[in-house]
């Protein structure tokens, strides 16, 4: 699995249309409306690269009222999972 941040400068008469929209377009699993120098972060997540292009330049960037993006293309995920892996030295748990 792909993913990608997308940052996203809208009309502010329209983030919350916008925000809907997004949610619901092909390979975007999550919006968030967000405080700070963009209105709105879309989690894309596709299979293939080339559907990152089709997502974001295809899709995302011609929804009425989005004014810009920014795409960030995730290397690796961390999760709590993953940290407690990196960090256990092989003893047994005590419990």
């Amino acid at each position: 699995m792909i993913t990608a941040i997308v940052l996203i400068d809208c009309a502010t008469d329209a983030i919350p249309e916008v925000a809907e929209t997004l949610a619901n377009l092909p390979g975007v699993s999550e919006v968030y409306s967000v405080a700070g120098h963009v209105d709105l972060i879309a989690i894309v997540r596709v299979r293939e690269f080339d559907q990152i292009a089709q997502v974001i330049a295809g899709s995302i960037s011609k929804v009425p009222g989005v004014l810009n993006t920014e795409s960030h293309i995730a290397f690796r995920a961390y999760s709590q999972t993953d940290l407690e892996e990196a960090f256990a030295i092989g003893l047994a748990s005590a419990d």
